[in-house]
């Protein structure tokens, strides 16, 4: 499988099972669940995709955005996220690839006022189903805390 095809699994309709940890980088061990959708669909002859999410925290819903660029000379991605919360704000990418079925990328953001490593990891895929899993490091990647969850089940 190319690099720029790794995402092709995740074209179409999804529902999604979201586990949220309450608090992060705080040792929270509170864990909300939630349910969402995804729609996924290749952009720029697929070099990109987007996916449109609906996601039904209990506080309230929102949608969001995931955007994915690859770069073929790198042979990396690129994911940006944008939300209803905060419309006018793109958040840092993560940059990474898929080795042996398996995705991760990383960044750097700021929780607050504490800069953040943040590690994205795509696995379980098969035809129906996937998981995506986010997790935060305050100490340069040394240690991380998985604090969102999403099973994403085809539509």
């Amino acid at each position: 499988m190319s690099q720029q095809s790794a995402f092709d699994f995740f074209a179409g309709d999804w529902s999604c099972r979201h586990r949220y940890l309450v608090r992060r980088l705080a040792g929270c061990a509170d864990w909300i669940e939630f349910h969402g959708t995804s729609s996924m669909r290749k952009i720029l002859d697929g070099f990109g995709n987007i996916d449109d999410n609906d996601i039904h925290l209990p506080a309230g819903r929102y949608t969001g955005v995931s955007l994915r660029t690859y770069d073929p000379d790198k042979e990396m991605w690129s994911i940006y996220w944008l939300d209803s919360r905060r419309p006018g704000r793109i958040d840092p990418p993560v940059v990474g690839r898929f080795d042996n079925g398996i995705g991760i990328f990383y960044g750097e953001d700021r929780l607050g006022e504490k800069p953040i490593r943040v590690r994205f990891i795509w696995s379980r895929i098969t035809r129906g189903a996937a998981r995506w899993e986010q997790g935060f490091s305050a100490d340069d990647g040394n240690n991380w805390e998985t604090n969102w969850t999403m099973d994403f089940t085809r539509l």
